[in-house]
């Protein structure tokens, strides 16, 4: 038996409840994992609350880190009593054990730890695949400029460090001085406190008018107009989350007009389908963070039991870098 958190219906924090569920033996491409600690993401509301509709019951949670205790047949990569983390469908993370697919568990790495691990998979490869994977046309060049919508959250101070190391101009947006400052030391080039000020004159005051290759934009329906304006002749709209609101169709034509812009809007788990790409992207980021390119800020922790107040601190942008729930 395990300890985790379960929804039988969508709805507020309130639908969450931690209740004894059974774990059960892996089965065929599956291993068994104990957790240490578990990440909080944004795309856990969005499933709480029905915006992503999945099957009731419900255990949420995309990413944790912990101990393997099992596997079952045809599993390679790993063994019981191996290190590991991942991100991963489906939900389930917050729990004490669960079983799951093998193919999105990787090894951690000795020099990283649980609670690091649980905090950075999830944010971590999202912010791999957008700077490395999700590009404009002709890619991105020491010097570019690029905007990066909520840069002060788990996925924004990860990006934000990692396009400081490849030598990209990030301007960033955050809702406080104090996020702001934050992802400022973090290495952003300009913050925009939004709450202030309006990110689109003064994004084109940076740039002398010509705009940006590429927004990163996990806001959605709030910031999505003035986005497409920020962006330089044949730029990318790149969208990747919605805790706004998701964002309204729109014309084509639109894009044709604001000077021939590209659209695109990516999951993760698109980028990470077969086991030899989710390696591959998290030997990236492990690199990242070993090195000290990139370091992952834990802000906010909550014991599974408060995992309402989390999901509160969360959906009221009360939080910085990334919140996790200790098991």
């Amino acid at each position: 038996m395990s300890k985790a958190v379960v929804i039988r219906q969508n709805g507020g924090p309130e639908q969450m409840e931690l209740v004894d569920v059974e774990v059960g033996q892996p089965g065929p491409g599956e291993i068994r994992i104990r957790h240490h600690a578990a990440g909080l993401n944004f795309i856990d509301v969005y499933q709480r609350t029905g915006l992503y509709k999945l099957p009731m019951p419900l255990t949420l949670g995309m990413e944790g880190a912990g101990i393997v205790e099992a596997v079952g047949q045809g599993v390679t990569h790993l063994e019981a009593g191996d290190r590991a983390a991942y991100a991963s469908h489906p939900p389930g993370s917050y729990s004490e054990a669960r079983v799951m697919p093998a193919k999105n568990v990787v090894k951690l790495p000795d020099a990283i730890g649980f609670e690091t691990g649980a905090a950075m998979m999830l944010k971590g490869l999202t912010a791999q695949y957008l700077l490395k994977r999700t590009q404009p046309q002709g890619g991105l060049k020491p010097g570019d400029f690029v905007l990066f919508h909520a840069a002060a959250g788990g996925v924004g101070l990860i990006a934000t460090q990692w396009a400081k190391a490849m030598g990209l101009q990030l301007i960033g947006t955050a809702g406080s001085d104090e996020k702001c400052q934050l992802a400022k030391s973090l290495g952003a080039a300009h913050m925009i406190n939004y709450s202030k000020e309006d990110f689109l004159p003064r994004v084109k005051e940076i740039t002398g008018g010509k705009g940006v290759k590429v927004v990163y934009d996990s806001v959605g329906k709030d910031t999505w107009d003035k986005s497409l304006d920020c962006l330089a002749p044949f730029g990318l709209m790149a969208s990747f989350g919605n805790s706004s609101g998701p964002v309204q169709p729109f014309a084509p034509l639109v894009l044709g007009n604001k000077g021939s812009l590209y659209v695109t809007r990516q999951t993760l788990f698109s980028h990470i389908a077969t086991r030899e790409a989710n390696q591959e992207m998290a030997d990236d980021l492990f690199a990242a963070v070993t090195s000290g390119k990139v370091q992952i800020r834990i802000d906010q922790k909550f014991p599974l039991a408060k995992v309402r107040d989390a999901h509160e601190a969360l959906e009221a942008r009360k939080t910085t870098g990334s919140t996790i729930l200790t098991v």
